[in-house]
């Protein structure tokens, strides 16, 4: 008679599984169709979680280096590739000469004796020495905000260095100072002011989309909306797998009932039995004879 082997016992098939996890051979190769259905699928879903893997953390890798190595001021002082500079003359050049905390001492030290000259004569020049490659350059908040939303080549490095406001000048004594001030106060609490300042410093038509202002580049961890199609090609695989099984099944049980002479229910609970036995067998199904009119 035939010998029926079943290669896929528990540990065989958990060693299928890790072997074809780990792109690796096994030595177990599907015979029946809904098992091969099975065994594809699988490795068609075991090639796309390991390529998104791969990609992403190679993808990981590479931003992490380009992640620029300056935070703050601190970090800016200890080097030496990238010189930095101010508006010659402006308020920012006033306070790295007048401060009196060390970084910021060290800092003008370096600005002051650096050749050639690391101050510029105007906002826009510094903005081009920026963009010409390793030179940073330090300005007030509200002009650096209106030029790093209309370039994106530029971005904000670290907060605030100090803190000032701006003021309108009026002459000593003016009746106009207090109503001056107290019209500010009212369109700051209306929030007028800050409507004005999103309107030209944030203009839809020129901004360059940004996060925050302390942009990271970070790779994104895959998640289910990444590889969700992945689990359900896997899902209808292996519905497809049971469905062919199921027909596999009937055929074969039809067919050795009428080799074996028995009634198709008999054979059906027999090679169900033989099916669902979590050990190997090298036994073919068969069904026990027995004669009661034999004395």
């Amino acid at each position: 008679s035939d010998v029926v082997e079943n290669q896929f016992s528990v540990s065989n098939s958990f060693w299928f599984i890790t072997g074809t996890f780990l792109r690796q051979g096994s030595g177990l190769n599907p015979k029946a169709t809904s098992t091969r259905i099975v065994g594809g699928i699988w490795w068609f879903f075991t090639l796309i979680i390991i390529s998104s893997y791969t990609a992403n953390l190679a993808a990981f890798l590479t931003v992490e280096r380009m992640i620029t190595p300056i935070e703050n001021a601190a970090d800016l002082s200890e080097q030496t590739e990238i010189s930095y500079g101010t508006l010659e003359g402006g308020s920012t050049m006033t306070f790295f000469r007048d401060s009196k905390i060390g970084i910021y001492q060290k800092m003008w030290r370096y600005m002051e004796s650096k050749r050639p000259s690391v101050f510029v004569a105007s906002y826009e020049e510094g903005v081009k020495r920026v963009l010409e490659g390793n030179y940073a350059f330090l300005m007030e908040s509200t002009m650096l905000d209106y030029a790093v939303q209309r370039d994106c080549n530029l971005t904000q490095i670290g907060g605030l260095l100090d803190s000032k406001g701006y003021g309108i000048a009026t002459p000593k004594g003016s009746p106009w100072r207090d109503k001056i001030s107290l019209a500010i106060l009212e369109l700051q609490e209306k929030g007028v002011i800050q409507i004005l300042y999103d309107k030209w410093w944030k203009n839809t038509g020129d901004v360059c989309n940004r996060d925050d202002k302390n942009k990271e580049s970070k790779a994104n961890a895959l998640g289910v909306e990444n590889i969700g199609g992945v689990f359900v090609v896997l899902l209808c695989g292996l519905a497809l797998a049971i469905l062919v099984a199921i027909l596999e099944f009937c055929w074969n049980s039809k067919k050795n009932a009428q080799t074996d002479r028995q009634s198709l229910c008999s054979e059906m609970a027999e090679e169900l039995r033989f099916a669902v036995r979590c050990h190997g067998s090298r036994q073919r199904p068969a069904l026990k004879r027995s004669c009661t009119r034999c004395s």
